[in-house]
């Protein structure tokens, strides 16, 4: 594997741990987070402890499930991962779902900007990325 899809993958196996001290672990100090609009915690999120606790906040509704990575694509820089996430939220009984795509910009090595798109097509085009040649 290449760093970028190392740190990725580090990245997930915490969030689905619940493990948000480890979730950090290759931010870059100044990482910036774009939630778009229509997602639960929609924003822009700046510095290690804000996106810490917008992660915090999306991931203390899980009673169970996990998001997990299906495909990385890599483009110097910048990087999009394809997710699955299936969930039961805490008082519900039906689990939940979705497909959708992250993007993230490295800096000297680390994760400097981390932002999540509905549409896979969109990351996609965001990172330069032409065709689905995983990375």
């Amino acid at each position: 594997m290449n760093p970028q899809v190392d740190a990725l993958t580090r990245f997930y196996a915490a969030i689905n741990r619940n493990d948000m001290q480890g979730m950090t672990r290759d931010f870059d100090p100044q990482i910036v987070r774009i939630e778009p609009e229509g997602f639960p915690t929609a924003g822009t999120y700046r510095s290690i402890a804000a996106v810490q606790e917008n992660v915090r906040r999306g991931r203390g509704t899980w009673a169970e499930g996990s998001c997990d990575p299906e495909e990385f694509f890599v483009n110097g820089e910048k990087a999009v991962v394809y997710l699955h996430a299936r969930v039961r939220l805490h008082g519900a009984t039906e689990w939940i779902g979705g497909r959708f795509a992250d993007g993230f910009v490295f800096h000297n090595g680390r994760i400097a900007e981390f932002r999540t798109f509905s549409e896979r097509a969109q990351a996609l085009e965001w990172a330069g990325i032409a065709e689905e040649q995983p990375g």
